[in-house]
């Protein structure tokens, strides 16, 4: 008899490790240009893009590092706080 384990939500985007296959397919490709470009150039730029990716893009409970940032930004800085005094 097989036994077959299903996820709890089937629409759930896929992930692996602690990124969405998206981003991993991206930072796989990007480290493979920055090992060229840094073997070739000796320029480290390409390569701290794209730990700087990896890290702004980790994702944990569907947010990541980056919409962090990105709410506490328009949080304390670009969007007026309304409060109403009685």
């Amino acid at each position: 008899m097989t036994q077959y384990i299903y996820p709890q939500n089937l629409r759930a985007k896929a992930n692996l490790w602690l990124w969405n296959l998206r981003d991993f397919l991206i930072m796989g490709i990007a480290a493979l240009l920055s090992v060229v470009i840094l073997v070739q150039t000796h320029i480290f730029l390409p390569a701290a893009a794209t730990l700087l990716y990896a890290f702004l893009s980790i994702r944990l409970d569907d947010t990541t590092i980056i919409d962090y940032l990105r709410y506490a930004v328009k949080f304390f800085i670009s969007t007026q706080q309304y409060f109403e005094w009685r």
